[in-house]
């Protein structure tokens, strides 16, 4: 549940930062008739995510055990790829997207409706195809059949959303690189185990060898369906019986993508509170420098 509401903490952020920036430079700059196409953007956006979602899930059904092992180990690449590459884009562009999105924005504003709704539509629909994906093979992995991963990750969007509310009233301020460097970082330990999984899958598929040679076994240890290891899986898709590639994936993979995405140069690492712009226009002038 931890790492879904992990998941919907830090997309729907970023989404809500979207939004945020989005709304506030159209009622600074008198243009609020563009507001409409731009909440029709992301409405769109949204309703893209949620059909996504529910196709993954209730296709994913109707295949056979292994076509479902195998789409579901090939989704777990997929999506850990996607969001390694999300943490390092923003921990990388965190400082420059406010710019980013009023040239965007400028840029539509000239070209007419159809353009404002494309773009809140880009905008915000990356992070929801993102999301959908992640939390559905974070639930596959889970697998425990209860409604407890969803819950999560819809508590993480609901905290985002009202965080970004109070970003756009002024009326919370917080440390944007320090947020999203933590945040990053967690995110990576659970794509690390979303991937070991993942090639859990494959195997199963019989798409990779290896299925039955086993890292080591401390299920008597670490029973898994003690409360230690459901919260253990839960949180870090720890498995007690790893095969040998998993564990293999699992340290090729968190180990570097760590310890890269840790380290300060070339990263924005400043001390500066960030707070989202109000109707007003007031915003910190002090930024996060290099």
């Amino acid at each position: 549940m931890f790492s879904n509401y992990l998941i919907g903490l830090r997309e729907g952020l970023e989404a809500s930062l979207v939004v945020c920036i989005l709304i506030a430079y159209l009622v600074k700059t008198g243009r609020r008739d563009a507001l409409r196409p731009i909440w029709t953007g992301i409405g769109v956006a949204v309703a893209l995510a949620l059909g996504f979602g529910c196709a993954l899930e209730f296709g994913s059904q109707e295949l056979t055990f292994k076509a479902q092992e195998a789409l579901g180990g090939s989704l777990s690449v997929i999506a850990v790829g996607l969001v390694t590459w999300m943490v390092f884009w923003m921990r990388r562009t965190a400082r420059h997207l406010k710019s980013e999105l009023h040239g965007k924005l400028d840029a539509a504003l000239q070209m007419g409706t159809g353009a404002l709704v494309a773009t809140a539509f880009l905008a915000v629909g990356r992070e929801g195809l993102e999301t959908s994906l992640f939390v559905w093979t974070s639930v596959h992995a889970a697998g425990d059949g209860t409604p407890r991963p969803l819950i999560g990750a819809a508590l993480g969007i609901l905290t985002a959303i009202a965080l970004g509310w109070l970003f756009y009233r002024g009326a919370l301020r917080i440390n944007l690189s320090k947020f999203f460097t933590w945040t990053g970082g967690m995110l990576v330990v659970v794509a690390a185990g979303v991937l070991a999984y993942g090639f859990h899958d494959l195997q199963e598929a019989d798409w990779l060898p290896g299925l039955n040679d086993k890292a080591f076994d401390i299920s008597d240890t670490i029973a898994p369906d003690s409360w230690y290891g459901t919260l253990l899986k839960g949180v870090f898709n720890f498995q007690p019986d790893p095969t040998v590639l998993q564990v293999t994936v699992w340290l090729l993979y968190l180990v570097p993508t760590l310890a890269l995405f840790l380290a300060p140069v070339g990263f924005a690492s400043g001390k500066g509170k960030v707070k989202a712009p109000d109707e007003q226009g007031s915003r910190p002038s002090k930024a996060p420098q290099a």
